[in-house]
């Protein structure tokens, strides 16, 4: 990672004392950013615009905030949901009131938020977590609109998910709406039921299938000690998956 008052700090030092300045304009360059929590060049744009630094515990709520407000408006089940997450994650009344600045700084929308999902990219549970989080939020009115969707797949990418991936997290927590209509179901319900694109390859069709199928198989959820709804819930949808994978099938021809 090139940290900005490192690379500046070895530059300048070279540029006065060669070899050896650049050495201690490194190291005192690196103390800077460590201070100062400077990981990326959008962290010294962030600062030069008189924003401070997210910190990790933060930036959960700028997304939540962001998405919220995607549409132009925020609606209750917004707020409500915003709250929910502060107390899934048993937050201190300080933590708290900073989600509720971070929340609110998400609504502005003026973040450049890249360089802060990279740095948890490498934390595939934390990844997945705040995706998934980040769904409740769009569910939270009861509708997903393009816009949030696009976020979270950009979002998604940059904490290197695939599509098919966040488009599957989406399944959880989407309020259950049924595939079929008037007991048909349709090409593009069972392209969008697998979250898959009408151009993806055969073979990851098939792994979107299995995935999706072994996630909300109702055996599993038996074993789970899940409620007698989730699991009739999820028996309803095993049976869409395996009606929308024979579709796919038929219409391609495999």
């Amino acid at each position: 990672m090139w940290w900005p008052s490192t690379v500046i700090g070895a530059g300048a030092g070279f540029a006065v004392a060669s070899i050896p300045g650049a050495l201690l304009g490194a190291l005192l360059g690196q103390a800077m950013d460590r201070r100062l929590r400077l990981q990326g060049w959008d962290d010294v744009r962030e600062r030069l615009g008189g924003r401070a630094a997210l910190r990790d515990d933060e930036l959960l709520f700028v997304l939540l905030g962001r998405l919220a407000k995607s549409d132009g408006r925020v609606a209750e089940g917004h707020i409500q949901q915003a709250r929910q997450e502060m107390t899934r994650l048993a937050l201190s009344e300080p933590a708290r009131l900073r989600a509720i600045a971070a929340f609110n700084r998400g609504k502005a929308g003026k973040d450049r938020l890249g360089q802060h999902l990279r740095r948890i990219k490498q934390q595939p549970h934390a990844a997945e977590g705040t995706l998934r989080a980040c769904w409740r939020m769009v569910w939270a009115d009861g509708k997903a609109g393009r816009q949030e969707r696009d976020l979270l797949l950009g979002w998604g990418q940059q904490l290197g998910l695939s599509r098919q991936q966040v488009q599957a997290l989406a399944l959880e927590y989407e309020p259950r709406r049924s595939a079929l209509d008037g007991g048909v179901m349709t090409y593009a319900a069972a392209l969008r039921l697998l979250g898959v694109e009408p151009d993806t390859e055969a073979d990851q069709v098939k792994q979107a299938y299995r995935r999706l199928l072994s996630r909300h198989h109702p055996d599993k959820l038996v074993g789970s000690g899940a409620s007698e709804a989730r699991v009739r819930e999820a028996t309803e949808l095993t049976r869409e998956l395996h009606q929308a994978f024979a579709l796919i099938r038929k219409r391609r021809g495999l």
